[in-house]
C-alpha cells in the first residue's frame, strides 16, 4: 500500500473534510483527517495495520504501543498481525501513562503506532513514558504525517502517508480573520 492508496482511503470514505478546524493540538486548519471515518471500518482499518506490520516485522519489538484514542485500535491490530502483545499509553496528570496493569520491562523491544501527527505531541508523550521504563524503542511508525516531515524524532521513524497540511496558531489563523465559523475535532480537551 502506498501514499497514494492511503489518501485516496481517507477521500473515497469521506474522512478527508475541508472547513475550519480546532486540531487536537489547539492550531486551526483548513483540512481534517478524520481517522475515525477509517478506523470505524475494519477492512479498511485492518488493510493500514497489516502494512504498519509489515513495515516493521524484522525489528524484533516484542511490544506494540499506541496512545489513546485511535492509537488503541492501531496497536492492538499491529500486534495481531505481528503475534506480540499491544499496550496502550492514556493521558495522566502530566502527559501519558499506562494503567490498567500494563507496564514494560527495562531493554523490552517496543515500537510506538498512532494514526495522525500534526505536532507530535502525543507520539512524545510515549516516547518519555516508554523512556522511563528505560525500555528500547525501536521505530515510531503513523498512518498518515499531516507535518510534511517538519516533526522529528530521534527514532526511526515512517508515515504511510505524508502531506503538507497548513495549520495556524489561533491568533494568527487567516479563518479566523474571515470570521469563518471554527469546528472542534479531537479528543483533548482545551
Amino acid at each position: 500500500m502506498n501514499q497514494e492508496e492511503i489518501l485516496q482511503l481517507f477521500k473515497e470514505s469521506n474522512a478527508l473534510l475541508t472547513g475550519h478546524f480546532k486540531l487536537t493540538s489547539g492550531r486551526h486548519s483548513d483540512v481534517y483527517y478524520e481517522k475515525f471515518t477509517l478506523l470505524r471500518q475494519p477492512a479498511i482499518c485492518t488493510r493500514i495495520c497489516h502494512q504498519m506490520a509489515e513495515d516493521f516485522k524484522k525489528t524484533g519489538a516484542v511490544t506494540v504501543v499506541g496512545p489513546t484514542t485511535g492509537g488503541i485500535i492501531i496497536a492492538y491490530d499491529v500486534a495481531r498481525y505481528l503475534g506480540i502483545e499491544a499496550i496502550y499509553a492514556e493521558p495522566g496528570e502530566t502527559g501519558r501513562v499506562f494503567k490498567r496493569g500494563f507496564s514494560l520491562e527495562k531493554g523490552q523491544k517496543v515500537v510506538i503506532v498512532d494514526d495522525v501527527l500534526t505536532t507530535g505531541r502525543s507520539i512524545f508523550e510515549v516516547i518519555d513514558l516508554v523512556k522511563s521504563y528505560e525500555a528500547d524503542i525501536l521505530g515510531i511508525y503513523l498512518m498518515l504525517d499531516r507535518s510534511n516531515g517538519k516533526v522529528k524524532f530521534d527514532y526511526p521513524f515512517h508515515a504511510l502517508a505524508t502531506v503538507a497540511a497548513d495549520s495556524w496558531e489561533p491568533e494568527n489563523c487567516p479563518l479566523c480573520a474571515d470570521g469563518m465559523e471554527l469546528t472542534q475535532r479531537g479528543s483533548r480537551k482545551f
